[in-house]
């Protein structure tokens, strides 16, 4: 046992107080523990009481830095686990201070999942197996990932599916009706989308091209394609492999003769 002979306010912070044992510094505390101790001059301490106050002050500083990591956004308890275990709190302390944040409502894995599910809906524009990985990511229990993720509708992937593949279909116009269905499919599949959803996406999408629309974009196209073999291709080999390079864009062939006829009677006018 030993008996406080000093107890002094930090000047750095004032809400903490450092406890002297036998005219030596032992520990430092939070005021709330000062007064839930009752620790005061002349108290005498046993050494069991000394180590419950040192760990119950270490739960609370895991307690406060948890606060504040949970100030600047919503966490799960996977992610405010590892950022206390980094700070090198103990295993123990760690799941006490948790189990403090749950019972104050200040952590809770549901309403955490719930909200991340919505923010990536709505920002994110993300499908069910994106927002799975995100949630598995976030160390959220599988049981509670398909419960939360039971909540997004097909009706709902549909809608915002269809309004990515419309965007998607607006901003390359000027690509062929296969590369812009491509583009949409890649996309959709990154974003998290079943091939199911995708498909009724690109299928509610109409991809009518008029004839100088092809003609306006095989010229775009198909010049940069006719210059990159034209430097080392010429006659047959040369239209063989344009000709195969615009079919796999998705020119039609009709398209693609005369885009290489004109070409050809470029430079024989030349």
């Amino acid at each position: 046992m030993s008996v406080i002979t000093k107890i002094m306010r930090q000047k750095n912070n004032p809400e903490r107080y450092n406890i002297y044992l036998e005219e030596k510094y032992a520990f430092a505390v939070d005021e709330s523990l000062l007064i839930k101790y009752q620790l005061s001059k002349g108290k005498v301490l046993e050494d069991w009481e000394r180590d419950e106050i040192v760990y119950d002050d270490e739960v609370r500083k895991a307690f406060n830095k948890a606060l504040h990591f949970l100030s600047f956004r919503m966490r799960s308890e996977h992610e405010v686990k590892k950022k206390l275990l980094d700070a090198e709190y103990g295993e123990a302390v760690v799941l006490e201070a948790i189990q403090k944040l749950y019972q104050l409502d200040f952590l809770n894995d549901e309403s955490f999942s719930k909200a991340l599910l919505e923010t990536q809906k709505k920002t994110g524009k993300k499908g069910p197996r994106a927002i799975q990985q995100e949630l598995k990511k976030k160390g959220i229990d599988k049981s509670l990932q398909e419960e939360v993720l039971e909540t997004y509708t097909e009706e709902d992937q549909a809608k915002i599916a269809q309004g990515l593949a419309e965007k998607i279909a607006n901003q390359h116009s000027s690509k062929t009706p296969r590369q812009v269905k491509q583009k949409i499919q890649d996309t959709l599949l990154r974003k998290g989308y079943s091939y199911a959803i995708i498909s009724k996406a690109i299928e509610d999408i109409e991809f009518e091209t008029e004839p100088e629309e092809w003609e306006e974009m095989i010229a775009d196209q198909g010049d940069k394609i006719w210059r990159k073999f034209s430097s080392k291709y010429t006659g047959f080999d040369r239209k063989r492999r344009v000709k195969q390079a615009l079919y796999v864009k998705g020119f039609p062939a009709e398209q693609i003769e005369m885009f290489i006829e004109k070409k050809e009677l470029e430079e024989d006018g030349n």
